[in-house]
């Protein structure tokens, strides 16, 4: 999360969107992310540049040739405020929006952005602002860049319907560390919205696997990283939009990110990725009419978070593993379809972990609370022993002020112990059901009906408190009543 001066100068930007007619928050998210865009890009062809200089190649695949070096970042702002309107307006963003068409599939998704901003003097402050505000970062960080993305969006006063709530940073980035993604992984994100987990798997792969990736000889990994590695779908086009310039400026070539539902019958992939990260909407319901009947056979329902888990079951190959956020009633709820989708992932599948997480992650947006699921695809089994996390501190408090905490105590932060833990899990034989985390054998999760509520399994422990005997209590009871009494005749005493 960002905070200090860079925060207040992301606010005077939206303020002057504001002041300058542009309203509509998500608007201005587009127009401020096509500008963070557009300045990516000259940075993009700048390292480009140097790295030429630096082997003595040429550039291939540039974004700017020499004719249009004018439409750079660098050089249009330099301009007086009318030219540069005229040049952002008539020439840089058509630029945009074709930037290697010919063989990205990303150039589809800008094909109906729009720009809207209305004035060059707009323009103008807006660009300004973002050169402030990009000069406090640190350079080439991509966490933070990632971070600015995330308060961004915090700003929409839209987020939280419909069941769709951001995820939070260091919970994504948890559960990539989690799940731990190598160059060999295709990964997808079902709901991808903004393309927070992908961004997040894609930066744990750059530093744990930067040799074996960047500096390899071995074209076919660098493509796969750029290509093909990392997929999401979406049916929102304008976070299509926003996810796909994402993925772009921190670094992936041709992310595939495609507009679709995937739980509709017109999604048809099955058994194509090694790992899924996910967070699908709550609380959305489909006819089932719209829905893939292969979902079905799984669950019968129309509750889209029993389907997506049906959904990313089948998306999965064999060996394929997920980590999944789900709001508690899919662990303990009472129906029939709920019932069905634990039993396939205890029985059927290899259920590794659930990770119950408190109320307060998801606000200001909601107080729902919510589980990390992580499973195996096997399709034959293989449910021994599923580990619980009683997660009862993320690092920020759980008000709607989400303030900062301090990171290194665990009282105020579970997420290091999580992953400690997870990562040995042989050692986490040894703890009992009175801990924070502990095992429970698959035969109890299926005597109790496959809940997978952790307090159905959480032993408490009561500490016994010793009181005085009830005569020793009646007498101290007494002999405060006597001083009282005593005091009360001496100030009546003195009144008279």
């Amino acid at each position: 999360m960002i905070t200090g001066e860079v925060k207040n100068k992301v606010d005077k930007i939206w303020e002057h969107f504001w002041t300058g007619g542009v309203t509509n928050p998500l608007t201005v998210i587009e127009q401020f992310t096509y500008l963070l865009f557009i300045k990516g890009l000259d940075d993009i062809q700048k390292r480009m540049e140097k790295q030429s200089l630096i082997t003595g190649k040429a550039i291939e695949r540039a974004i700017y040739t020499e004719d249009q070096k004018n439409l750079r970042w660098s050089k249009f702002k330099e301009q007086d405020s009318e030219e540069m309107f005229r040049i952002v307006k008539d020439e840089v963003f058509p630029h945009m929006k074709k930037v290697r068409e010919d063989t990205s599939r990303f150039s589809k998704h800008l094909e109906n952005a729009v720009f809207v901003i209305p004035t060059p003097l707009l323009l103008q402050r807006v660009i300004t602002g973002i050169d402030n505000l990009l000069s406090d970062l640190p350079s080439q960080n991509r966490d933070a860049l990632g971070d600015l993305y995330e308060y961004l969006l915090s700003k929409l006063s839209t987020s939280g319907t419909n069941g769709q709530f951001r995820t939070p940073r260091h919970i994504i980035d948890m559960m990539v560390k989690l799940m731990e993604p190598t160059p060999n992984d295709t990964i997808v994100d079902p709901a991808s919205g903004t393309a927070g987990f992908l961004v997040s798997a894609a930066e744990y792969i750059y530093t744990n696997h930067y040799n074996e990736v960047f500096m390899s000889n071995d074209k076919k990994i660098r493509d796969h990283y750029n290509f093909n590695m990392f997929n999401g779908f979406d049916t929102d086009s304008t976070m299509l939009r926003i996810g796909a310039m994402n993925l772009m400026l921190h670094g992936i070539e041709d992310p595939n990110i495609s507009q679709l539902d995937s739980l509709s019958k017109t999604n048809i992939e099955e058994e194509t990725y090694t790992l899924c990260l996910a967070n699908p909407p709550f609380k959305g319901t489909l006819d089932y009419e719209e829905v893939n009947s292969n979902l079905l056979t799984k669950t019968k329902t129309k509750k889209t978070e029993l389907l997506f888990l049906a959904l990313i079951v089948r998306l999965l190959k064999i060996g394929g593993r997920c980590a999944v956020i789900v709001p508690d009633g899919v662990l303990f709820g009472s129906s029939k379809a709920h019932k069905d989708i634990r039993k396939e992932l205890v029985d059927n599948q290899k259920l590794e972990a659930v990770i119950s997480m408190p109320s307060g992650v998801f606000k200001p947006y909601a107080g729902v609370s919510t589980a990390i699921l992580i499973f195996t695809k096997t399709n034959n089994g293989g449910t021994e022993n599923v580990w619980f996390y009683d997660m009862q501190a993320d690092g920020y408090s759980l008000d709607d002020k989400r303030t900062l905490l301090n990171q290194d105590k665990h009282e105020d932060n579970n997420i290091p112990d999580i992953i400690e833990r997870f990562k040995d899990l042989e050692k986490e034989k040894e703890r009992k059901s009175t801990e924070q985390s502990f095992f429970v054998h698959a035969d109890e999760i299926r005597d109790n009906k496959y809940d997978l509520g952790i307090n159905i399994y959480k032993q408490v422990v009561y500490e016994e408190i010793k009181y005085e005997a009830p005569e020793k209590i009646i007498a101290d009871i007494k002999e405060l009543e006597k001083e009282i009494f005593e005091g009360l005749r001496d100030l009546e005493a003195m009144l008279n």
